[in-house]
């Protein structure tokens, strides 16, 4: 009898423990609303680097916070591990070129650190050009050339999610002009052999390239054609195209639906949250830009 009962008052503990448990995140508050007003005090500052001129290339860690990439037009390669309080160089000694086009950190390995060489941002007082691409294995403490020397101006440097042995290089190409080096790299061994995977012509270049990070055989690409003369800047024309691929840039198709027959430079990005979801700003000829 007195196993019965035990059993009985053991039963009849447990759902009231629950019940009120129940009832205490009913009652629990509903966190405040964030108002706009409250981040009026914020301000923009430079947190650095204050010798690195300008930037056009710059990349977070996924899991790691603190720590980030900036590739500058001149200075190399920054790194900071305490959200932009301290900066460092790591490329000094290692690269022989300054201006850094594109940085990429593979989101599976955060020791594998890709920069592609070369700003990307045709202007009249560029810096000089690139020589390629630079890989660490070490989260920029060491350095290795691995190729594509003569794409001169590199705008994206993309790495698969899961395979980092899988690169992606959008080659700008030579700015003065005609270079058969432009276009679109992939890489299946980390950056050993590159094949050209998409090429118009040798005055149409990569100006940007975007993943769909939730099915990466996914690919969105921007080509542009255009030369850089002493004088002026030719930007534009029947070559430049939004293209896409669903099989991992092996094979490329054009995307017509609701573009400008023809425009200048783009940007395309796919929505990490969305990826039905892509943007592109385009340069073309009066409302038909944005």
């Amino acid at each position: 009898m007195k196993y019965i009962q035990l059993f009985l008052i053991v039963i009849l503990i447990i759902p009231s423990s629950a019940d009120a448990q129940r009832r205490r995140s009913r009652q629990a508050p509903a966190p405040p609303p964030v108002h706009d007003s409250l981040f009026h005090g914020l301000k923009w500052r430079n947190i650095g680097p204050f010798r690195g001129g300008r930037s056009v290339a710059s990349s977070g860690v996924v899991k790691e916070p603190m720590t980030y990439y900036m590739g500058s037009t001149g200075g190399g390669v920054w790194k900071t591990t305490d959200d932009g309080i301290t900066w460092t160089n790591i490329s000094d000694g290692h690269f022989k070129t300054g201006t850094v086009g594109a940085i990429a950190v593979s989101e599976s390995n955060p020791n594998l650190v890709v920069v592609g060489m070369g700003e990307h941002a045709a202007r009249g007082v560029m810096t000089s050009m690139g020589d390629g691409v630079y890989k660490s294995t070490d989260a920029g403490k060491t350095w290795k050339h691995i190729g594509l020397e003569f794409t001169r101006h590199i705008s994206d440097v993309v790495i698969h999610p899961t395979n980092p042995d899988i690169i992606f290089v959008a080659a700008q190409g030579a700015q003065y002009g005609p270079s058969e080096d432009r276009g679109i790299y992939r890489s299946a061994d980390g950056g050993q052999n590159w094949e050209k995977v998409l090429y118009l012509d040798d005055t149409t270049g990569a100006s940007s390239l975007s993943m769909d990070m939730k099915n990466p055989l996914i690919l969105y690409a921007a080509m542009w054609q255009h030369r850089r003369y002493p004088w002026t800047m030719e930007s534009g024309g029947p070559m430049s195209g939004l293209f896409k691929s669903t099989d991992g840039g092996l094979t490329w198709d054009k995307i017509k639906e609701g573009l400008p027959k023809e425009f200048g430079k783009a940007g395309i990005s796919v929505s990490r949250a969305n990826p039905e979801r892509v943007f592109a700003v385009i340069e073309a000829d009066g409302e038909k830009g944005g």
